[in-house]
């Protein structure tokens, strides 16, 4: 059986399947407002892991990223700050998840937004981190310049513009090779491709990571 998080304007949903035909509602794992959020896909430490944004009633213009967890998919509690908004400028107004985290032999590899302002509104851009494999709330690296910002016409031009939003992922655990999924301008579905050891490498040589980060995330 396979579980989804459903996101809302104002709530998460979950809702678990067999088939992608039929759809059975499970519970709200949060109360409103919160968004952005990420299943890990598999168990750690026998508890179901999610990260969220929790957020308010608009256009939050805050957020930092938080760990819970699930004995069921049910109940959901134990919350931790993993990581709030960087210093850099392309992520100095907000950041939330993206991509499901990718195991790998540094830890789980997260493809994550960061949100600057400008006169022209929000620019959306792709960073990476790794977070420790056992308790993810710890940040072990954290890439202090983007991996992906709008540059293209495609990311710059559309519903909502200078928009790049990393939605999914697909690897290859052989070859090492991943695609991400990403959202340009809210319009267009872009596809980028790197390698794991490329990408953690990149990650770690330029990672810049705060205090808060590496501890254990407080409730």
């Amino acid at each position: 059986m396979e579980y989804g998080v459903v996101l809302r304007p104002i709530s998460l949903k979950i809702k678990k399947e067999k088939d992608f035909k039929t759809f059975t509602r499970i519970e709200n794992p949060f109360l409103p407002f919160n968004r952005n959020a990420v299943l890990f896909p598999r168990k750690i430490n026998g508890k179901f892991m999610m990260l969220s944004r929790p957020s308010d009633s608009g256009h939050t213009p805050f957020g930092d990223i938080f760990l819970s967890e699930s004995p069921d998919m049910v109940y959901w509690g134990r919350h931790r700050h993993v990581m709030g908004k960087g210093q850099q400028w392309w992520q100095n107004v907000k950041i939330g998840g993206g991509a499901a985290p990718i195991e790998t032999s540094e830890g789980w590899l997260l493809f994550y937004h960061g949100v600057t302002g400008t006169c022209n509104g929000y620019v959306y851009s792709i960073g990476g981190a790794i977070l420790d494999m056992d308790e993810p709330s710890i940040v072990k690296y954290r890439c202090d310049t983007f991996l992906l910002t709008p540059e293209e016409w495609y990311e710059e031009r559309g519903f909502v513009p200078n928009v790049t939003f990393p939605c999914a992922s697909v690897q290859d655990a052989e070859s090492g090779k991943i695609a991400v999924y990403y959202g340009a301008a809210d319009t267009y579905v872009g596809l980028a491709f790197t390698k794991a050891d490329e990408v953690v490498e990149y990650i770690k040589e330029h990672s810049v990571i705060t205090k808060e980060d590496a501890e254990i995330g407080l409730r």
